[in-house]
């Protein structure tokens, strides 16, 4: 029998997760068996589900919104080919249209570069010791990576907070891949396949940004121009 096919990505308003062919209730129990291993990190998560052309009833999406709900995870949106489908979930207060990124009008910096359709994962919390995450593309934490955490990204790495655990950006190998923080005083951080070793505090914390740059990772003030 062949595995139900699940992905999911990183959106402006939460998670979207788009369930591939296959029987409902098998891509159910796929997708809770998901959100069940990555109980930590969905815990308080707002999700969205494209289901495709299945043709759902009330009782279909009502069973899975609570199944989520005992999870910590809210369902917000059902997004479906299936005019079925769509008014039920209109029915059950929610939404079926999500938005969409906006598209840059203009690039003024020369170095400026907008990777359209990259995985990201957002979080809203603080990062605390023993919590580890691996994500394929970028990752943005609102909040502070304590001593003790760690974060690996096939992309680039932004904490708006304090960022003092382990970090690797470019993890597949991207050299281009940058890491960000409010105060960048990590345990370890490496790009691609640099490490970096962190100087000791001179003076207050200041935004920071790290590359690679001649081979080795520099560190400078982050928004300098």
């Amino acid at each position: 029998m062949t595995k139900p096919q699940i992905e999911v990505k990183g959106i402006r308003d939460g998670l979207l997760v788009i369930l591939g062919d296959g029987e409902w209730l098998q891509l159910r129990e796929a997708m809770l068996f998901h959100v069940d291993g990555q109980q930590e990190f969905m815990q308080g998560a707002r999700m969205a589900v494209d289901v495709g052309n299945h043709i759902l009833k009330a009782v279909d999406l009502g069973l899975l919104r609570d199944e989520l709900s005992e999870r910590g995870v809210t369902l917000w949106a059902v997004i479906s080919n299936s005019a079925t489908t769509e008014k039920t979930a209109q029915t059950l207060g929610l939404a079926t249209v999500i938005s969409q990124p906006r598209r840059a009008q203009e690039i003024k910096p020369l170095d400026t570069r907008y990777n359209y359709g990259d995985e990201a994962v957002f979080i809203q919390r603080t990062l605390r010791s023993g919590y580890n995450l691996t994500c394929p593309g970028h990752v943005i934490v609102l909040g502070d990576v304590n001593p003790g955490a760690e974060i690996i990204a096939g992309g680039n790495i932004i904490v708006w907070g304090r960022l003092r655990g382990l970090v690797h950006a470019g993890a597949e190998g991207d050299e281009s891949a940058i890491v960000c923080s409010l105060d960048l005083m990590p345990t370890q951080l490496r790009i691609a396949g640099h490490i970096a070793i962190t100087p000791k505090r001179r003076g207050k914390p200041q935004p920071e940004i790290a590359y690679v740059k001649d081979n080795q990772v520099v560190a400078e003030i982050w928004g300098k121009s």
